[in-house]
């Protein structure tokens, strides 16, 4: 059978890893990263990392030159990638990389124009092929993401969509339909970035998820400490956390990474 045929359903990785993280322990850690920052083999080896020290999912980041999502801390790391050098086919080469070295689903986070520049069909069949578990789409809603929703259900990849607090319930249903592994719920309006307190919204945005059906729902944006991890894993099943592990690396490289990976795992105790 080849990549492109139609096959039986797929068991979400993510989800797998999710479920597994809230028998064992409160819930589940996801760790972001960008791909080529400060260079390739770096990201790959912090990513590594942060899967071997608490991370149940792994987030890839692809450097895109009009970030508008993202807080000054990733913009800056996106750009020195780009500056360097970096280019669609390194998420691949890092996806297979990762994979070969732990046993950890692995996500890419993009902007939309870069995968239908490339090709949908490409992208989704290259990430596959790679062992990637699916994408994280910021910038697409399910009413227009036509071609990945096919795409994504040929080749078994899970699509996480995103949910603000500003969302109509028309919305939530909409995306708790078409998302596969979690819905990404961010607990506040505007960019990312590590902020003392997190949004109340957030809260309620879970509770509104799951009476829309959302099978699991996980917190991204603003989550920087291990009392933040354990306060948004008492109503939410995952604590997403990029910032602070970018801001390690540039500071402070892998062995800072490895560090603060361990201080937040510490949040998902029981």
């Amino acid at each position: 059978m080849t990549a492109q045929q139609a096959g039986p359903a797929v068991a979400s990785a993510v989800s797998t890893a999710i479920d597994a993280a809230a028998t064992e322990r409160a819930g589940a850690l996801i760790g972001y990263l960008p791909v080529g920052f400060p260079d390739l083999q770096t990201s790959i080896d912090a990513a590594i990392a942060l899967a071997q020290n608490g991370v149940d999912v792994l987030e890839l980041g692809v450097p895109y030159s009009d970030p508008v999502m993202d807080g000054a801390v990733i913009q800056a790391a996106t750009m020195t990638a780009l500056a360097g050098g970096f280019r669609l086919r390194d998420v691949f080469t890092a996806v297979s990389a990762i994979r070969a070295a732990v046993d950890v689903p692995v996500l890419v986070m993009t902007y939309w124009n870069p995968v239908t520049q490339y090709g949908v069909e490409r992208f989704a069949s290259d990430l596959a092929a790679a062992g990637g578990a699916g994408l994280i789409t910021p910038d697409i809603t399910p009413d227009a993401a036509a071609e990945w929703l096919d795409v994504s259900d040929r080749l078994g990849l899970d699509r996480v969509f995103l949910a603000a607090p500003t969302s109509s319930d028309e919305r939530l249903s909409l995306v708790t339909e078409h998302s596969k592994g979690f819905v990404y719920t961010v607990s506040t309006m505007g960019i990312t970035g590590a902020r003392q307190d997190l949004d109340a919204a957030a809260k309620t945005l879970v509770g509104r998820l799951r009476a829309a059906g959302a099978e699991h729902a996980c917190v991204g944006i603003g989550i920087s400490t291990a009392e933040q991890v354990r306060s948004v894993l008492e109503y939410a099943d995952g604590a997403i956390v990029g910032s602070v592990f970018v801001k390690a690396l540039a500071d402070g490289g892998v062995p800072a990474v490895t560090e603060v990976v361990r201080s937040l795992a510490a949040g998902t105790s029981r």
